[in-house]
């Protein structure tokens, strides 16, 4: 008899090798697999437990899969509680708990057994979709007339006589006071515990998984409501360039002639705007098969920006832009930089006489290149900051959308952890700091679907 219990004396109820036969099977896609505190509050445990404790008259506590206890155990006897305080007794009983729980744990139903001091106790595994994630053990009992009969296991006969816990006079007194119980109330007593804490479990379970799928559905859906924004917005400002090129062929062929004009009237200024003006018209109207440009090619667009719009306001504000040669063939996203620097044009330069600063500087974190651009403005309210990254703020006669297409770009293209950032301390000459992030190497490829938009 002895023989077939060796090799489960584990400190705890069942040890974590016991369940490891066990296969997760059945949990829908994106649900994490939950333990026995994470379905079911311990306060509701600890509640049903203790009930059925008082009502039954047994012993109960639930346990993890490790055998650490969940719940305050209910209803034990003075004779376990302080046969238990002596250390070579308490193995023992973990011992009989470690047996009793293999066996519950192979047949996936109650055990009943007799513990090493021949009281009658039953342990019952809590499994979740092929998952063992506890157990509830209880008893301490002795079983009545002729049930004592019954055939159970029985491990008070598989340690040593020596130095019996019968030779204390006080635990042979307290076992004589444990309670009498017939075999069909206790095994009743097992399984209608178990049928209510897998109960409890299962509607826990589908609770947290009904929760889980709403939080995913609902991520899936702001994903899906940013696209078509993203796509909205895309066919705005096609529409907007189709407005542009009523014939564009027309429109370059008229600033070529002014070109030559100012050429051979030698007025190498006005040669100079035409063809800034016309390198900007070509890289706004310009169809490729991409959402990305050379970081060298934005910059030059944005420096053909601020150079026209030096001649319409001569030497009201300052230009300084530093932007490493080692960036010119990084791929970025197009037409981000331009609606920013626009930006500190309309709301930090023309509100002035003088004294403005626009300055554009570019540097990596080894990973991501970093584009700030920075003016000397009043700044921005933190209310409005939000209604322009909302696109709902007003400009004139019309709403300012600039800033939120960039914004909404950069999320969809590489995830809300490249959104645009806007610091201001709205303190005037402390301006507003707008800062661009975008990976150093992505495959552009990826957003072909979007440019078909």
């Amino acid at each position: 008899m002895q023989q077939s219990y060796e090799g489960f004396a584990d400190e705890g109820f069942i040890s974590t090798r016991m369940s490891s036969g066990k296969s997760v099977t059945g949990e829908p896609e994106g649900v994490t697999r939950k333990s026995l505190v994470d379905l079911i509050s311990v306060d509701v445990l600890q509640k049903v437990q203790d009930d059925f404790s008082d009502a039954v008259g047994v012993a109960i506590v639930i346990v993890d899969p490790d055998g650490v206890p969940v719940t305050k155990p209910s209803g034990f006897t003075s004779f376990c509680n302080t046969i238990r305080q002596t250390e070579k007794f308490r193995e023992r009983c973990f011992h009989c708990d470690a047996v009793g729980g293999r066996i519950a744990l192979s047949t996936g139903e109650p055990s009943i057994y007799k513990c090493h001091c021949g009281l009658v106790d039953f342990a019952a595994p809590i499994t979740m979709k092929g998952h063992y994630i506890g157990a509830v053990v209880g008893g301490q009992v002795k079983l009545t007339g002729d049930d004592k009969d019954v055939k159970l296991e029985d491990m008070s006969t598989i340690f040593a006589t020596a130095e019996s816990w019968k030779e204390d006079a006080n635990l042979l007194s307290l076992h004589s006071e444990t309670w009498d119980i017939s075999y069909k109330r206790l095994r009743s007593a097992a399984f209608s515990l178990l049928n209510i804490a897998s109960y409890l479990v299962e509607e826990s379970y589908s609770n947290v998984v009904s929760q889980e799928l709403y939080s995913k559905n609902l991520r899936l859906m702001e994903e899906s409501k940013r696209r078509v924004e993203l796509e909205k917005s895309l066919r705005e400002s096609e529409l907007q360039a189709l407005s542009y090129q009523v014939n564009p062929h027309f429109l370059f062929n008229v600033l070529n002639t002014i070109s030559r004009l100012a050429l051979i009237e030698n007025a190498d200024e006005t040669e100079r705007t035409v063809h800034a003006f016309a390198d900007m018209m070509r890289y706004v109207l310009k169809k490729s098969g991409s959402q990305f440009a050379p970081l060298a090619t934005e910059v030059e667009h944005v420096r053909n920006y601020l150079y026209l719009q030096q001649l319409r306001l001569g030497d009201r504000f300052e230009i300084k832009i530093d932007v490493p040669e080692a960036f010119n063939d990084v791929l970025c996203p197009f037409m981000v930089l331009q609606p920013i620097v626009e930006n500190c044009i309309n709301y930090a330069v023309e509100p002035r006489q003088e004294g403005g600063v626009i300055d554009l500087c570019a540097y990596s974190d080894g990973q991501d290149i970093i584009i700030d651009i920075e003016d000397n403005g009043e700044g921005i309210t933190p209310k409005r900051k939000q209604a322009v990254l909302k696109g709902e703020a007003d400009h004139g006669d019309r709403k300012s959308i600039g800033v939120h297409n960039v914004d909404s770009r950069l999320r969809h293209f590489f995830g809300d952890d490249y959104a645009l950032e806007m610091v201001s301390p709205y303190r005037n000459g402390k301006g507003t700091l707008v800062r661009i992030r975008f990976p150093m190497e992505f495959d552009p490829c990826k957003f072909l679907m979007v440019d078909k938009v």
